[in-house]
């Protein structure tokens, strides 16, 4: 398999769940401004829509996605628990959080990351993503992971998204100026998933350690 990625962007979700696994993939970084991998291949051609992540398997297949990415890869070894079992409630409940954390968290940033461009949008945008954080703070007062006492690949997802906000801002690539000063829950849950072996892997392998 190959991951391509971008240090510290929402790649560092599959590249943690693939360290979790013990899983050998090659590393492909991608430059984000020009769109050129480290092996001076045009991305565009990897992936026509031009973002990370994509793995690509060993058959040529392409995934994109990395909410689906991080669930092929769970399902590689359904006995790590990282991914419930198909067809059960707790796997609903993990696509929930997934697309939770897609479309209120992640999208949501993107106006941050890009507020010259979004200009007076940043107003109205900034005060419901902090609204959606203090809720997943919330859910973290009676659990250790987003799902429960074990760690799935939606922890994996909301660690790279939430180490873009102030406080934890893990590289230059990406800033936003989210504030998590009276989310104790949630600055719990972060350096409780930064300290697995896997994380610390996969900060080390882009250079974010």
């Amino acid at each position: 398999m190959k991951l391509y990625y971008i240090p510290a962007s929402c790649s560092l979700s599959p590249h943690i769940v693939l360290n979790e696994l013990g899983l050998d993939a090659t590393l492909i970084k991608v430059d984000y401004k020009r769109h050129v991998t480290e092996l001076g291949t045009d991305y565009f051609e990897v992936n026509g829509f031009g973002y990370v992540p994509a793995i690509e398997l060993d058959d040529g297949t392409l995934l994109r996605e990395g909410s689906v990415i991080v669930q092929y890869l769970g399902d590689l070894k359904p006995e790590s628990g990282l991914v419930p079992a198909h067809g059960t409630l707790e796997r609903y409940r993990l696509q929930e959080w997934l697309s939770f954390l897609s479309s209120e968290i992640h999208k949501g940033y993107i106006p941050l990351l890009y507020s010259a461009q979004a200009g007076k949008y940043v107003e109205s945008v900034k005060p419901k993503l902090e609204k959606r954080f203090a809720w997943i703070d919330e859910q973290l007062s009676t659990r250790s992971y987003v799902m429960g006492d074990s760690f799935t690949v939606a922890d994996a997802y909301l660690f790279a998204l939430t180490g873009w906000g102030q406080a934890f801002w893990l590289t230059s690539y990406y800033k936003a100026d989210i504030h998590f000063d009276t989310l104790h829950n949630l600055r719990a849950w972060y350096e409780r998933v930064k300290v697995r072996p896997a994380v610390q892997k996969a900060l080390r392998e882009e250079g974010l350690a």
